[in-house]
Order: C-alpha cells, then structure tokens, then sequence
C-alpha cells in the first residue's frame, strides 16, 4: 500500500516539473517574440523619424507610454502602407502630437 502511494506521489511530483518546464519554455519563448517584435518596431521607427523626433517621443514616453505606443503604431501603420514619402522631422511630429491629443475640457468656475 506505501509502495503505491510513493509511486504516486512520484508521478504526481514529475507531472508538476513536467507541466512547471512546459509553463517555463512557453514563457521564454513569448518573452522572445516581444523581444524580436520591439527590435522591429525600432528599425522601423529609425528608418522614419528623424534623431530629434525620435528623442522627442522618447522623453514623451517617460510620462505617457501609451500615448507614445498609440503614436509610434500610427507612424509604422503609416510608413507600412507607403504614405510617408520621407523622414519625420521634429516640427512635423510636433503636430501629429498636437492634432493627437485628446482635447482638454474646459472648466470655468463663476462665484456668486
């Protein structure tokens, strides 16, 4: 009777390494394909935002990162689909970022 349970405890104990190394692999290889998609995300951003532009977006993404994720999506969307005829530059970036902005509400208080 303890032969059997000790024989099904080992099972149970190799199915859980088993299913922890499965879980492991899957894990690295999602980190990989992130890895490989972010790196062609920046070639593609090197090819069409100039070195100032591209600085811009990056001191934006300190304090917005999904605003500057939604714009670079835009900007490869656009590249992608041969709309760009050339480099970004600064000025050009500057108002895509202006004309992205959510529009700010208003609030005027009136004391009575």
């Amino acid at each position: 009777m303890e032969d059997e349970l000790a024989e099904l405890r080992k099972r149970k104990l190799e199915q859980i390494q088993r299913q922890q190394m499965d879980s492991n692999m899957y894990a690295a290889q999602q980190e990989q394909a992130q890895q490989e998609m972010e790196a062609r995300k920046q070639s593609v951003l090197r090819t069409i935002l100039t070195t100032e532009a591209r600085e811009r977006l990056n001191t934006i993404r300190m304090t917005r990162p999904e605003f500057v994720d939604q714009i670079e999506g835009q900007l490869i969307m656009l590249a992608q689909s041969g709309r760009l005829r050339s480099a970004i530059t600064d000025e050009q970036l500057k108002a895509i970022l202006k004309q992205a902005q959510p529009k700010k509400r208003e609030i005027n208080i009136k004391r009575i």
